[in-house]
Parts: structure tokens; C-alpha cells; sequence
């Protein structure tokens, strides 16, 4: 959830990265040489080993990833992107004001639903710097729709000697097809297709902490690093670490265990309802409070669209699921649920076990209140 704080980070990475964050770390120390070193070096070689590029680099969001790209190789130049992708993310941020700020000068072509492969080429007639592809992670277009492929563009690219940059939004290291149904764009492929530079998030589909992730050819990266702006969007030591932890368990094929985000998600259903189960039997709340399936959503700016099947705890009660919603939000900790077909709700998907037993102490509270 994008206001509570996105992927929610596991008590194995929390626990790996705290010996490197509370005392001394080596952030930028050659230790051979005795002399200042490279920061974020080993977090920068794990990305472009997993992700199979050349290089890599991290700066604070993906928002700075867009925007140090384009500030770097399509300032006072022009960038060819589609009506389409001119998406909007949180907090009223619009790609085309993005790269407004970014000194880029905007070329729009296609329409909202459809952009073909022609619109693109009869826009290297304006010269531009750059293709931008934008991913629509946080939305989804249907019905009568047609978008180009990343494939022609790079192709189309390579004819123009243009770079093309592809912007995952959420992005993603692995199949999703298994838990979310859904084959998700995956960084790989974007870097196997021949994207120059890919960029992405690192604490939504990565499930790991709020960062900016470019991967792509090692000479666009180094000219990416020198840009003077570079130094605003770095990142500390707690990002670096937590970073590197994370794209470690992806590269020992231990994400399903250490990732919470998709050990959360990875959940069976049957095992849910044993889970409802056993908190129904401690609550002990009578009709006041069943146990359903429902469709879940992976949410902040992902998978949009994409129900993941569930279960839920529901409520049946006199008060009103709006005042019931605001009463479980004023416990201690709060409970956050959502309100379904007028009914409150508490959806376990979202449920560690780890936090089973507050929340049981928590319902059994409220419901003696009602």
C-alpha cells in the first residue's frame, strides 16, 4: 500500500542490514588501498549481475531515475514518447512535467489508445534524443487499444542511432505468473531486448526500500554518474544496504523465504482459511464476524487490475462498516481494512503471522465495544 509504507521489509533483511547501519560500514572505503573508495559499489555490481546488463546505479526514487536520465542525455533536446504512456503517478507527479523539469522538450505522438510503430518513426523526423517508453504499472488501458513493442522500438532505435529508454515503473526480477496469474515485464527482459536504459522502483515489486534502480550500457551509467545532480539523488548507507541484502537473496534464489512482500503474497488460499480459522476460534464473536474469499490487489502502483485471490475476516455488525473502519484505525497499533460491498473487512492476505496475535486481542476489544 503506497501510503503505508509500500513492500513491507522482512525481519531477515532488517536483521542482515542493522550491523552495517548502526556503527561503522564501509560506504565508500577501499580497504586495500587505505583510500576512498566507490560507494554502493557492491549493491551497483549485484543489480547488473541479476538484472544482466552492463552496469547499474541506484539514486532515491524512480521519479529521480527518469528524471537524471533525461537531464543527462536529452537536455534542450527533444523525446519521443506516446499519448499513452503520459502517465501520472502518486501524488499528482505527471511524467510530462518530469521531463519538462528535466530540460527535455516533449514529442507526443499517437493517441491514448492506440500508438503504432509508424507514429514513432514518423517522429524521427523532429530529431530527438531519446524514445521513452513508460510501462503502465499503476493502470491499465482496454478494449480497443494498440501499443508499439519494446522490441520495434529498439530496432527503430538502432536505425536512427537513437537510445531508448524503458521505464518498468514498479519493475520486476522474476516470473509473477505463479502467484499473481500475470506475466509481469521483467527488468531481464527489458535488458535482453536491448533497452538502453531500464529504470525502476525498488520498494514496490522489488519488495525492498524506496530507490531508484537504472540499469542498461556502462557508458550511458558513467554519464549518468557524472551529471552534478547525481550527488542530490544519492542515496545513504541504509538504502545501499538494504539494496544489496535484498538483490542477494534474489541472486541465491531465496526471495520467496527472505522477500516478505512475496512470501505474503505466495499464501495459498487453504492456507488462509486455516489461518481465519484458528483467529475465528480464539475471537469467539458469533455472527458477528465470518470468514469469506475475496480478491485482494497487490497495490502501490502495481499489477493493476489484477485480483489475488484471498480471505478475508468480515464483519456483521450493528454499527456501521464506516464507524467500525474508524474504530479499528484508533486502536493501538491501528488496524487498517477496507470496506467491500458494505461490509468491513480485514483481508488476510495482508496478515503476517508474526502480528496474528495482536490482531486477535485487538478485534476481541472492539467487538466488546459493539
Amino acid at each position: 500500500h503506497t501510503n503505508l509504507g509500500r513492500a513491507p521489509l522482512s525481519e531477515v533483511l532488517f536483521d542482515k542490514i542493522k550491523k552495517h547501519i548502526t556503527g561503522y560500514g564501509n560506504l565508500e572505503f577501499d580497504v586495500a588501498t587505505g583510500k576512498r573508495g566507490k560507494r554502493g559499489i557492491l549493491a551497483e555490481r549485484y543489480l547488473a549481475i541479476i538484472s544482466e546488463a552492463e552496469a547499474g546505479t541506484i539514486v532515491n526514487n524512480n521519479a529521480a531515475a527518469l528524471f537524471i536520465i533525461l537531464n543527462t542525455l536529452a537536455n534542450r533536446r527533444k523525446v519521443v514518447i506516446s499519448r499513452g504512456e503520459l502517465v501520472q503517478i502518486g501524488g499528482g507527479f505527471r511524467i510530462p512535467d518530469i521531463i519538462r523539469k528535466s530540460g527535455a522538450r516533449l514529442v507526443e505522438i499517437g493517441t491514448s489508445n492506440i500508438t503504432t510503430i509508424d507514429d514513432y518513426e514518423k517522429a524521427m523526423e523532429e530529431k530527438p534524443a531519446l524514445i521513452l517508453k513508460v510501462h503502465k504499472s499503476n493502470f491499465a488501458v482496454t478494449g480497443f487499444t494498440e501499443e508499439a513493442d519494446l522490441k520495434p522500438l529498439i530496432s527503430l532505435g538502432k536505425k536512427y542511432d537513437i537510445p531508448v529508454i524503458n521505464d518498468l515503473g514498479s519493475g520486476v526480477l522474476v516470473d509473477t505468473s505463479d502467484i499473481a496469474g500475470v506475466k509481469e515485464p521483467t527488468v531481464q527482459n527489458s535488458v535482453r531486448d536491448g533497452a538502453s536504459l531500464t529504470c525502476f522502483s525498488g520498494d514496490k515489486l522489488l519488495g525492498g526500500v524506496q530507490a531508484g534502480l537504472i540499469v542498461g550500457q556502462k557508458d550511458l551509467i558513467g554519464r549518468i554518474k557524472k551529471n552534478p545532480v547525481y550527488r542530490a539523488m544519492r542515496v545513504d548507507k541504509t538504502v545501499f544496504s538494504a539494496i544489496e541484502e535484498m538483490l542477494g537473496f534474489y541472486l541465491d534464489n531465496t526471495w520467496k523465504e527472505n522477500i516478505k512482500l512475496w512470501r505474503l503474497a505466495a499464501v495459498s488460499e487453504a492456507e488462509l482459511y486455516q489461518k481465519g480459522r484458528a483467529i475465528l476460534e480464539r475471537i469467539k464473536g458469533g455472527d458477528k464476524i465470518s470468514l469469506e474469499g475475496s480478491l485482494g490487489e497487490m497495490g502501490g502502483g502495481a499489477l493493476p487490475g489484477v485480483p489475488l485471490p484471498s480471505v478475508a475476516l468480515v464483519f456483521n455488525c450493528k454499527i456501521s462498516p464506516r464507524n467500525l473502519a474508524a474504530l479499528f484505525r484508533k486502536a493501538s497499533p491501528p488496524v487498517i481494512g477496507r470496506i467491500s460491498a458494505e461490509r468491513f473487512m480485514i483481508d488476510l492476505k495482508a496478515v503476517d503471522d508474526d502480528d496474528a496475535d495482536i490482531l486477535v486481542d485487538i478485534i476481541k476489544d472492539i467487538l466488546k465495544k459493539i
